[in-house]
Formats: structure tokens, sequence, C-alpha cells
């Protein structure tokens, strides 16, 4: 009778740590799907940007296709690292496009590119959110797969680690450098 018990027991334990991971696991998926849509977001900028900037910038066409290639590469990403990676080198080059900015006042004064300048920090600061959620839900979802007696289901079922996503924001700032005399 006890052998009956522990069996069904040990079975409850087992189903309720395979759903967890089951939610944990949508979770995480629904957490990348909102970060998939604000990266979308700033990808459709992306030509809007090129375009405006091609108006006042002539001899600067290495960065803009440095741009359009990125974009392109970001197409078909095998992992999460890798597409961070990616989005990482785009981050670099949306950075030396405003720079850029600076060298042509027209540019600069131009409302168009303020307008764009303006969007693109509010998607960046949406991407941040969406990228905090992913990165918390994967951690939740890590420790499951890390942690007893969970980890043996893991095993069983043929749950692994997710990736986190890191990416660098085209609106941050350097952090000033303070000194006193």
């Amino acid at each position: 009778m006890y052998g009956i018990l522990a069996v069904v027991l040990i079975l409850i334990i087992g189903i309720y740590i395979y759903n967890r991971f089951v939610r944990s696991r949508n979770i995480l998926k629904e957490a990348w799907s909102g970060i998939d849509v604000q990266l979308k977001r700033r990808h459709d900028l992306i030509p809007n940007i090129i375009e405006t900037v091609k108006g006042y910038v002539t001899h600067e066409r290495k960065v803009l296709e440095e741009i359009t290639n990125l974009r392109s590469q970001l197409a078909n990403p095998a992992t999460v690292l890798q597409k961070g990676q990616i989005e990482n080198s785009l981050t670099q080059a949306l950075k030396s496009i405003f720079a850029l900015a600076e060298a042509y006042p027209d540019l600069k004064a131009s409302q168009n590119f303020i307008e764009l300048q303006r969007t693109l920090a509010d998607v960046e600061e949406q991407i941040q959110l969406a990228r905090r959620y992913y990165n918390g839900a994967a951690r939740d979802y890590n420790i499951m797969v890390e942690s007893f007696p969970s980890n043996m289901m893991a095993r069983i079922f043929g749950f692994s680690k997710a990736e986190f996503f890191e990416i660098e924001l085209a609106t941050e700032r350097a952090v000033p450098g303070v000194k006193f005399n």
C-alpha cells in the first residue's frame, strides 16, 4: 500500500515539475517574441534613417552599406547569442551614423532626422525592457534546469539551458570621466 502511494506521489511530483518546465518554456518563448517585435520596429526604422542620411552625406557610403548588410544578416540568425552579436554590430553602425550628424549641420538640424532619432530612442528603450523580461524568464528557466530535483526531469525530457540576450543600445552613452584637480 505504501509502495503504491510512493509511486503515485512521485508521479504527481514528476507531472508538476514537467508542467512547470512547459510553463517556463512558453514564458521564455513569449518573452523572446517581445524582443523580436521591438527589433523588427528597429529594423523597419533603418531604411528611413539611411534614406534621410543619404540626402546629406556624400562621402560616407561605407557606413550606410555596412548597416544595410548587417540588417540583411539578421534574417536568419542561428542562435540567440548570434543574433545578439549581429545586433551589437548594428548598434555600433547606428552610433556611427549619429556621429556623422555632428559633421553635417544640415543633417543634424533636419526635422526628419531628429524625429527618427527620437523614434529610435523610444524603440531602444522598449528593446531594453523586452530584453530584461526575456533574461528574467531565461534566468528562472535556467534555475529549473539546473536545480534539484527538476534537473533530473530536464535531462529526461531534454530541457536545456536558455541563452541570455545581450545587446548594446544605440542610445547608450559612455560614462563621462570625472577628474578633480
